[in-house]
């Protein structure tokens, strides 16, 4: 384990930011599509929110739901409500008005900071709540309204002005923040994290494995709802006094590359899908029109042939890890300079893995694939009013990351896939990711996903979704004998099946049960 210092007792997360950039007063901390903030400016709107909030009546460790964009108005909402200690619920922004209705009725929310352009479908939600579940929100704060504010809306920029208040005296390992789970295997979980484990994944993998210095400037595509977002552009960069670029729009290639051209990043974050959809893009940029150190990658592998392909055209080195939304942020990683593709390296000093055979009993060999299991200390509290599959997840001092993986004789772990998702063929298991990373290969592809399928025998053979490049063709007989070359034979897909898009979760992630579904309705 770690030998850093554990935050005190009574600790504030948004206070100690605010605390260790008070001499940054004047340097640039955001820059979004509207402008930018400096720290200093960003310290009184942190507070200032505070008040605002308080003087709404929430008391500490009442639920605020924060449906907003990326902007440094999402930064000021998250990190004033832990000032206030109220805690900030972090929602995807591409969900439906029945997912949020869900949520502010499982969260209890009765206030709600929201972006101007997403308040119509907030309200929407408001009305199915109350009418489903008979939860009432009393409070819309809307941060940058487009037109006019309805009848009983407050604009967010009206608390610019309030005074400056003290922070709450929270605990270190009181609730600060939920983070709802990306839904990747079904339903989202209201996931509890606390003031301390914001300060965990800074230390340990923000300073400790990517050495973010206060001179860089980041850009994650990964949004702030998700927890490899929050780290990525608000808790790293800014427990270091570095500056941050946020971008509202979803993170297409040309949107991605226009902020690498105009901001001129050091360290940008993203996930395998948008790497891989950059490469293939014709508006690539070439290496010096860039500025980039070091790049990121988690939400899924990273497939070794989009880690090689972008460092032999940019010189600089995805650094891939696996966390997850019960951990916070990344526990298992390559590290500069050490970076072997293929594989999601070792483990993050400070953290502890395991991988269990199904009985759980330890495996200590090699090659074979168990479950992963993570001891360390940004673990969540629990998944909220969902007591089985919080006692199924959170083990005692050990977590359940529900991902399989095997370790090579130097230490390096390999992905195997999700626990459902792997598949067993012939009596052998089989990893999806691999034949996925396989398929991805062909200079044809640009994406595969595998799923198991019961054929007419009533057994389990593998099947592949795969999305071909712009005018690309293949047939399935030159999938079948791509894979056949490069992989043991048992292991190739006997079903193709040619689609437009993967299903996904905002984040990125390949969301296989959709796929599983789909083949048992047809």
């Amino acid at each position: 384990m770690t030998n850093l210092a554990a935050p005190p007792a009574e600790f504030n997360f948004a206070q100690h930011l605010l605390h260790a950039n008070q001499h940054r007063g004047s340097k640039t901390a955001l820059i979004d599509d509207a402008g930018r903030l400096s720290y200093g400016e960003l310290g009184l709107q942190v507070q200032r929110v505070a008040t605002g909030l308080r003087q709404l009546g929430l008391q500490r460790e009442q639920r605020v739901l924060l449906l907003m964009h990326d902007s440094t108005d999402w930064v000021i909402a998250f990190l004033g409500a832990l000032y206030a200690g109220v805690v900030p619920v972090a929602v995807n922004t591409l969900l439906t008005a029945e997912d949020y209705a869900f949520m502010l009725a499982d969260s209890r929310a009765t206030t709600v900071l929201v972006s101007g352009a997403l308040l119509p479908t907030l309200q929407n939600a408001q009305a199915l709540a109350l009418q489903s579940a008979q939860h009432a929100v009393k409070h819309l704060v809307v941060s940058r309204p487009v037109g006019a504010l309805p009848e009983g809306c407050i604009d967010m920029q009206a608390w610019s002005s309030l005074t400056p208040g003290l922070p709450a005296p929270t605990a270190a390992d009181e609730p600060a923040f939920w983070l709802y789970s990306s839904g990747s295997t079904g339903k989202p979980k209201g996931t509890i994290h606390t003031q301390a484990n914001l300060y965990w994944t800074a230390e340990l993998y923000g300073k400790g494995i990517l050495a973010l210095r206060e001179q860089d400037v980041v850009f994650s595509a990964a949004k702030l709802f998700f927890a490899y977002g929050l780290g990525n552009a608000l808790t790293f960069p800014l427990a270091v006094g570095a500056t941050t670029v946020l971008m509202a729009e979803r993170p297409t290639p040309q949107a991605v590359f226009q902020r690498l051209k105009d901001h001129q990043p050091t360290v940008f974050y993203g996930a395998p899908t948008g790497y891989g959809g950059m490469l293939a893009s014709p508006d690539l940029p070439p290496k010096s029109a860039l500025a980039l150190r070091l790049c990121s990658s988690a939400g899924e592998a990273l497939p070794r042939d989009i880690g090689e392909r972008w460092t032999q055209h940019f010189g600089c080195e995805i650094i891939d890890g696996i966390g997850s939304t019960e951990m916070l942020h990344v526990f298992l990683s390559n590290r500069p300079g050490d970076v072997r593709y293929g594989t999601t390296g070792k483990a993050v000093p400070g953290y502890e893995v395991q991988l269990r055979n199904e009985d759980g009993s330890v495996i200590t060999g090699h090659t074979e694939i168990g479950d992963l299991y993570i001891q360390g200390p940004s673990s969540a509290l629990m998944y909220w009013n969902n007591r089985e599959k919080s006692r199924n997840t959170f083990q005692g001092a050990w977590t359940l990351s529900g991902d399989k993986y095997s370790r090579d004789a130097d230490g390096y772990y390999t992905y195997a896939g999700r626990n459902d998702d792997m598949l067993k063929v012939s009596g052998i298991y089989v990893s999806p990711f691999e034949v996925e990373a396989t398929l991805v290969q062909h200079p044809a592809i640009l994406e595969a996903a595998v799923i198991g399928k019961t054929d007419t025998d009533g057994l389990t053979k593998t099947k592949a979704f795969v999305v071909l490049k712009a005018g690309q063709t293949l047939t399935e007989d030159e999938v079948k004998a791509f894979v056949k070359s490069r992989l043991a034979p048992y292991k190739y897909p006997r079903f193709i099946e040619f689609v437009n898009e993967l299903p996904k979760t905002a984040t990125g992630k390949i969301q296989r049960f959709r796929l599983r579904d789909q083949e048992r309705t047809a």
